[in-house]
């Protein structure tokens, strides 16, 4: 009703010129003053409409509507009245017809405009016709008795279109709110997530976006990207259910003890996302130290303790980026060298990250580049018998010789490697190529090929390997897969079953750079390892002495007994090799026997030993 007070103008305007002109062509005191009041009443709903908002909050509906029920039943009323005085007194028939025709059009015309109140609209209606229908029955004339019955029987009609119109425009204003809350209801869920009820990645940007969009030159604002260290083993072993509990556990954590303002969102899987304002870099370090003493926090599960740990990469804005996009690679950079650095820790952005990312990228896309093109090569290192001095095993070791730049060593790529993925590419390439050449050795002389925790873990990684000793004709028992002590604390069951299927058909397992990382005797009790070989920091690091030579000895004494061979690392000199025999180990690895050398020196090798027996057999 107050959306378009013009709609008022155009009406006042026609009627009041319409009484004008009746009084004008009556010559008619009382007309005049008919159209002064219409003039007047018009003029007082315009200002009205014009004073009252329908969308200031002092403005009630119940004010709204009496001011314009008095507004309109007053103009009603005095148009009726106008157009049944022009009956009354008999005026000119022109002006009659004049009268009576903008009253009844002004009935029937509001009667459509104001049905989204239904009182209004009848009451206008009445007001306006019902005036002319009683000086019709009272004139008692037929023709005017024959208008009073038709606006008799006009009112009812019109009052049922403006009911029926009230009846639509309720109902569609009712669905039109239903949508509108079914829709702010299903914009809500698809923000949220399902499992913990946080922001989910939509939610996320949209918090984002309008939190960037708001903040100032002062404002800083900080990103925790957090990511749970082996939660796929929570789901693998305790069941999907029991995972769902700890990732809510962690929302619940998360969302008790971020700073007001923030969005705490799980980002997808088992990564959270804390997005929110930071007074300065310190405030930002003191949150993450916060979330990852949380997170760390024990968990109780049913009765069950549960730990979880988690690595964490921050981000600021606007220092590492003032745009949502810029700000979550910043932040996932962090994290990437998080995980990198050995996880369950905290990394803030810093500029090199992303020059260093450029080059292992570089080298991932090169590296595949060079898988295709044949650009890598094997070499062997001889593992030998310290009691006779001839080659028990070779080591495959690989070489990458780039066209451009020359040789790159094994620990700029390998890492990329595992961190991309390409390592089970790699690894099965390596396998491959090591059984094929040592399947033209004698029968008594191994290979030995390291192996990734990755490579391990990956679909059908014992099906690899057999195919690769199949193709090659390489009995299983001449092949020795070095394992690292970092598998089994990252996958203990998937190692299991990988060792226990390769065991079955005769590979062996050597267990490789033994006393650098979380040694165990339990699990060295548990897998069917026939070797163990000593990290050369024990044999030629700068801690070797009297500690080093007793744990050589020690784990020497412990081989002997469970019947595996020990190979000492890293001999460089005659005196290394005479202390690591004399502590027990019986097979030896280094310099001072040989370099890793390509295929057909490896062969040169094993021949010249040949010739070596046969002289001595001759002699």
């Amino acid at each position: 009703m107050y959306s378009s007070p013009q709609n008022l103008v155009i009406g006042a305007v026609a009627t009041v010129s319409a009484a004008a002109v009746a009084a004008w062509l009556s010559n008619s005191f009382w007309l005049w003053v008919a159209a002064a009041v219409l003039a007047i009443v018009a003029t007082v709903r315009i200002v009205a409409a014009l004073g009252l908002s329908p969308d200031a909050d002092r403005n009630s509906t119940t004010l709204l509507e009496v001011t314009y029920e008095i507004g309109a039943f007053s103009y009603a009323l005095a148009l009726g009245v106008t157009a049944a005085y022009t009956i009354y007194v008999d005026s000119l028939a022109q002006v009659q017809v004049l009268m009576v025709a903008n009253a009844l059009g002004y009935g029937v015309g509001v009667t459509a405009r104001n049905a989204g109140r239904p009182t209004i609209a009848i009451g206008q209606l009445t007001f306006s016709c019902l005036p002319i229908a009683i000086i019709g029955f009272v004139t008692m004339e037929p023709a005017y008795v024959a208008l009073s019955a038709t606006i008799l029987l006009l009112i009812p009609a019109q009052s049922l279109i403006a009911r029926r119109i009230f009846s639509e425009l309720r109902d569609s204003v009712a669905s039109a709110n239903a949508n509108a809350e079914l829709a702010a209801k299903m914009e809500e869920l698809a923000r949220t997530d399902v499992v913990t009820g946080l922001a989910n990645r939509a939610g996320l940007n949209h918090a984002m976006l309008e939190e960037l969009m708001a903040a100032d030159a002062d404002t800083r604002l900080a990103l925790v990207w957090i990511d749970l260290d082996r939660f796929k083993e929570v789901n693998d072993l305790l069941g999907h259910p029991v995972g769902d509990r700890v990732l809510n556990e962690v929302g619940r954590r998360l969302d008790a003890i971020v700073p007001a303002g923030s969005t705490v969102a799980r980002f997808g899987g088992d990564e959270f996302i804390v997005f929110g304002p930071v007074p300065d870099p310190q405030a930002a370090e003191l949150l993450a130290s916060e979330i990852h003493a949380e997170i760390m926090r024990p968990f109780r599960l049913d009765g069950e303790r549960l730990e979880v740990r988690a690595s964490l990469g921050v981000a600021l804005s606007p220092d590492n980026g003032i745009d949502a996009d810029t700000l979550m690679q910043s932040a996932d950079l962090a994290l990437y060298h998080a995980k990198v650095g050995g996880r369950s820790q905290t990394c803030f952005f810093d500029s090199s990250m992303t020059r260093d990312l450029v080059r292992r990228r570089e080298i991932e896309h090169e590296l595949r580049t060079a898988l295709q093109r044949d650009e890598l090569s094997i070499f062997f290192q001889p593992i030998v018998d310290l009691e006779t001095g001839r080659i028990r095993t070779f080591e495959a070791l690989v070489r990458w010789f780039h066209p451009e730049k020359g040789e790159l060593t094994p620990d700029e790529f390998i890492p990329v490697a595992e961190e991309t993925g390409v390592i089970v590419t790699l690894g099965n390439w390596i396998t491959v190529q090591a059984a094929r050449i040592a399947a033209n050795w004698p029968e008594e002389v191994t290979v030995a090929v390291n192996l990734s925790p990755l490579q391990i873990r990956a679909p059908g990684a014992a099906l690899g390997i057999k195919n690769a000793l199949r193709e090659a004709g390489l009995d299983p028992r001449r092949l020795e897969l070095e394992v690292t002590e970092s598998l089994f604390i990252e996958d203990n069951h998937a190692t299991a079953r990988f060792i226990e299927e390769l065991s079955d058909i005769g590979v062996r397992f050597a267990l490789d750079d033994f006393g650098t990382g979380y040694s165990s005797l339990g699990y060295i009790n548990s897998f069917p390892f026939s070797k163990i070989k000593v990290d050369r920091s024990f044999v030629s690091g700068a801690q070797v002495g009297k500690k080093s030579n007793a744990i050589i000895r020690a784990v020497a004494e412990m081989g002997t007994q469970l019947g595996m061979d020990i190979v000492a690392e890293g001999l460089e000199t005659i005196e290394q090799v005479q202390a690591v025999r004399s502590a027990g180990c019986n097979l030896g690895q280094g310099y001072y026997f040989s370099r890793a050398v390509p295929d057909y020196l490896a062969a040169m090798l094993l021949a010249q030993e040949r010739e070596n027996g046969a002289r001595q057999a001759s002699a």
